[in-house]
């Protein structure tokens, strides 16, 4: 008896382990599911998808959304596999008298995945390609919301938080996610897989991991980021602010230098691959992280010793080990860019030194994403909505405490010269590694959603793992008693107590707006854009070209199979020239110049749109026909001051003067199709 004894609270407490694993589990599993049947309601019931005609269907993949669909379409129709990858590498119909490599271009491989997959399985008979697509989506958004559940697990220790993290994201969903509306929008294939990586470090940054726990972790933090860039152009941007995060941490000897080493390996070998899968792609080869990662590698070997010495001594060695690497990887990036002569992100660069100041604004390409909403500033709206859910409330309640920890831990740590085993187990006590990536993380990510509305779903989801995981901390909860002078071990208990208020309060108060959201049944209609497309497939040839905005050519790929002239994938500097050459039909040029123009890109017909040549949705200095003659050095339209060096055009606006039929016009452009949106005019072919 004395012997069994000691044992039978060991076997309880292990029972215990794994009835809570096992429900948690559940629980993960089963909110998950949820969310993929929620927003796939959603989307039902805003459209009535399952009844509309296949071409409302793919009206309704708007803007770049329908270029992306259009390539799974594209391998679905094909005679084969191998033709439809044929066509895909040897594409002449995405830009007219330009054979491009859809695979290098742009991020499809998931596409061509889902194409080929939907070839091979013995389903054709029960669900249609479009339905196997945007399922496949909405499943990745229980991917998304289970990664999101077991980081703030991992975190905090309880299930609890997991749960309400969930709930967090699904009542938040206006500004957590858009699968439901932008479906095959790059971001919806790769966000999923980052909750999954961030998920896989916070496991990694553990302390007491065994070897063999460690390497699964690292080969799972490896897949996760290769299909993170793979899925996503903008990877590289994300990553690099990642990488930055991880610097920071390590400079102040918060996280473990090895497994800080690794990570950059990982990123940049993961980039590498994709970089082979994509024909060696040039924008990842020059891209910043790339050059960041490498410079951090080489600078460590050349500065060693980084972490001994007085407080002062190291102050010092940090900033040199900054100056180095930020001076290193420019070098390294002017380098590669300078050898492959790149030139596809510069529009980006452009945008970010027109945005914070530091460039001319006058640049086409940078304005036409400063005066994009999505681009903008975020909303202050933002933060009453999130409020209402009391997720922006409690992520402030712990980002403070944390914060004040962190910058006293990283102070101590460049002060302290005890044993680095001793430093090791003091830092731990006050800030765990994988909490303190999560600080730095949700910090820098703020950061980017604050200058830029449309990068807020990176930060809106991980607010919900930061705040549940910490309204579920014992370690928050005991630091902040303790500054309260009211820490007990019994109080700390408050941990289970104000989630489980907070989770009753989130029901008692969205729960019945939920379910009127799932009762509201509403239907697609666009009949303008229906009809235009039914005319250009029943009276235009299959090789004809069409010319016009970014967006509605998009559709038209999709829903007609039509050559175009340019698209919304605006990563590649030809293109972005030849665009603004396009956009010309709203601008004041004579109809010669911009016949001759849309004839050098073999252009057969054109499509102008009211909504543009009378745009009133954006101010003035903001609507595409002002972009353009600020671009051309005109004077804008309207009321309002000018720049002094804008001269007034010698022509009228093409757009509205080309509809007045007169002969220097007709002699080069005839109307075959009109309704109250859309006029298409057939180009003369003059010998």
């Amino acid at each position: 008896n004395v012997i069994v004894q000691p044992s039978a609270p060991l076997n309880c407490g292990k029972l215990w382990n794994i009835l809570s694993l096992t429900v948690g589990g559940i629980v993960a599993i089963f909110l998950g599911l949820l969310t993929s049947v929620y927003v796939a309601t959603l989307h039902e019931n805003d459209l009535w998808f399952s009844n509309i005609k296949e071409v409302e269907r793919e009206i309704s993949f708007r803007t770049e959304c329908g270029l992306y669909y259009s390539y799974y379409k594209q391998m679905i129709q094909a005679a084969s596999i191998q033709q439809g990858l044929h066509g895909l590498v040897y594409d002449n119909k995405t830009e007219s008298v330009r054979t491009i490599n859809i695979l290098e271009r742009m991020n499809v491989y998931q596409e061509v995945f889902l194409s080929i997959l939907y070839r091979i399985l013995p389903i054709q008979q029960y669900l249609e390609p479009v339905y196997f697509y945007i399922y496949t989506l909405f499943g990745l958004q229980a991917v998304y919301v289970i990664a999101l559940y077991v980081t703030s697990w991992l975190l905090s220790g309880t299930w609890l938080s997991g749960l309400l993290a969930a709930c967090w994201y699904i009542t938040n969903r206006i500004d957590t996610t858009r699968v439901e509306f932008t479906i095959p929008l790059r971001e919806n294939w790769a966000l999923p897989f980052f909750a999954v990586q961030i998920a896989a470090i916070t496991y990694l940054f553990r302390s007491h991991l065994q070897p063999a726990q460690e390497r699964l972790t690292l080969l799972a933090v490896f897949v996760a980021t290769f299909l993170f860039s793979l899925t996503w152009q903008f990877n590289q941007f994300m990553m690099l602010i990642q990488a930055l995060a991880l610097f920071i941490l390590d400079c102040f000897d918060i996280l473990p230098t090895a497994k800080v080493m690794w990570l950059y390996i990982i990123q940049i070998s993961g980039l590498l691959l994709v970089c082979a899968l994509q024909f060696f792609n040039s924008m990842i080869l020059g891209s910043l992280l790339i050059s960041f990662n490498a410079s951090i590698l080489i600078a460590r070997t050349i500065q060693k010793n980084l972490k001994k010495g007085s407080l002062l001594n190291r102050l010092g060695k940090l900033i040199l080990h900054a100056l180095l690497v930020s001076s290193l990887t420019l070098l390294v990036n002017k380098f590669i860019k300078k050898i492959l002569n790149l030139e596809s992100d510069e529009h980006i660069f452009k945008f970010l030194k027109a945005k914070f100041g530091f460039g001319a604004t006058r640049d086409f390409d940078a304005s036409l994403y400063l005066c994009e909403e999505a681009f903008g500033l975020l909303p202050l709206n933002t933060f009453s909505r999130l409020s209402d859910t009391l997720l922006f409330y409690v992520y402030i309640f712990v980002l403070f405490p944390m914060t004040v920890t962190a910058a006293i831990v990283a102070l101590r740590n460049l002060s302290c010269s005890n044993q680095a085993l001793e430093k090791t187990e003091e830092r731990t006590i006050s800030l765990k590694p994988d909490a303190a990536y999560n600080l730095i993380h949700t910090v820098l990510f703020g950061c980017l959603a604050l200058s830029t509305m449309r990068m807020k779903y990176l930060w809106t989801s991980h607010m919900c793992v930061f705040a549940s995981f910490g309204l579920c901390s014992t370690e928050v909860w005991r630091l902040i008693l303790k500054c309260a002078h009211l820490y007990t071990s019994q109080r700390v208990m408050i941990k289970y107590l104000i989630p489980i208020i907070t989770l009753l309060y989130i029901l008692y108060k969205f729960w019945p707006g939920i379910m009127d959201e799932l009762l509201e049944l509403r239907e697609f209609y666009d009949p303008d854009t229906v009809e235009l497309m039914n005319w250009i497939k029943s009276n235009t040839p299959n090789t004809a070209v069409f010319a016009g905005s970014m967006q509605l050519l998009a559709g038209v790929k999709l829903c007609t199979g039509r050559t175009l002239t340019n698209h919304p994938h605006y990563e590649d500097k030809h293109l972005r020239e030849r665009t603004k050459q396009i956009y010309q039909i709203y601008a004041k040029r004579s109809p010669e110049d911009v016949y001759r123009i849309l004839r050098s890109f073999s252009t057969d017909y054109v499509i102008l749109e009211d909504s543009i040549c009378y745009e009133r949705r954006h101010s003035r200095g903001c609507r595409l026909r002002d972009l353009l003659d600020i671009a051309n050095g005109h004077i804008m339209d309207g009321l309002g001051e000018n720049e002094p060096d804008l001269k007034p055009s010698l022509y009228p606006r093409f757009c509205e003067e080309i509809k007045k039929n007169l002969p220097s016009y007709t002699i080069h452009f005839t109307r075959v199709f009109q309704n109250k949106t859309f006029h298409v005019y057939k180009l003369a072919k003059h010998k």
